[in-house]
């Protein structure tokens, strides 16, 4: 091959036999990840606090001849982590990829908080995902094997968002966290990126949002839509496979445009 290239573009994007840990698989950008994480040909071990839905995806992945596990998880809990953690290492007996995926979100200005949301939204969306690496980490270092982790943020951490002041804060965390994580785990061939989306027609989404503030946002994104979960999963997938091996410390906003200025 050309340039060095000893592979194709197939291989280079196969998870083939690749053991993924993954949160928030039981709806939104967690449950369409999982999906293609098991097309990809990995074996999916998803989290969720809603275990109805994780059980779902699972029973779907399943159907459609995919691999997939779902054990029980509460970011906002450490013990809850911990479980989790030892359930996956004793199922899958190590971890090559971690997609943090779940997250919390209340749509209010900040003056009007309450502030027991902000301890959700801080758990979940950065001290949950901290808690997780940091148990996950020692483990995948000792294997030797490198790996991938991906963080999903969003763009309202990268430029800022009315009625999301707190949440934007939460994910601006995740991005500096991911950013600095990279630099620590490079030299053991784990690569640490993370995905920003804009507005994505999660169920979080639209069940928080006005209808009337969903196509004012849709009217100021460039392609005049909101974004499908898949179209982040493709993004995620990306990030966790072959291609991207020389990739780390970025950050990539799916947005359709709406912040290509920032």
């Amino acid at each position: 091959m050309a340039d060095g290239v000893d592979y194709t573009w197939q291989q280079a994007t196969s998870l083939a036999g690749k053991r993924v840990l993954l949160t928030g698989c039981a709806s939104g950008i967690g449950r369409a990840t999982a999906q293609l994480y098991a097309q990809a040909g990995a074996v999916v071990y998803g989290g969720d606090v809603n275990v109805e839905g994780g059980r779902s995806v699972v029973d779907a992945i399943r159907s459609a001849g995919g691999k997939a596990e779902f054990l029980p998880l509460d970011l906002t809990r450490e013990d809850s982590i911990d479980a989790f953690v030892d359930g996956v290492r004793d199922k899958a007996g190590g971890v090559d990829i971690v997609a943090s995926i779940a997250g919390v979100d209340v749509i209010k200005p900040f003056l009007k908080n309450d502030p027991a949301a902000w301890n959700l939204i801080i758990n979940v969306n950065y001290l949950g995902p901290v808690r997780l690496m940091h148990r996950l980490l020692p483990s995948m270092i000792e294997a030797g094997g490198g790996g991938k982790i991906v963080t999903v943020a969003s763009d309202a951490g990268r430029v800022g968002s009315s009625g999301e002041t707190f949440y934007a804060g939460s994910k601006g965390a995740v991005i500096a966290f991911t950013k600095s994580l990279a630099r620590e785990m490079a030299r053991y061939r784990i690569n640490c990126n993370c995905v920003a989306p804009g507005p994505t027609a999660t169920p979080l989404f639209l069940d928080a949002t006005e209808q009337k503030l969903q196509d004012a946002l849709a009217n100021a994104i460039p392609f005049k839509r909101v974004a499908r979960p898949s179209e982040i999963a493709q993004t995620i997938l990306y990030f966790s496979s072959p291609a991207a091996d020389y990739i780390t410390g970025q950050v990539l906003s799916v947005s359709g445009g709406l912040t290509m200025h920032g």
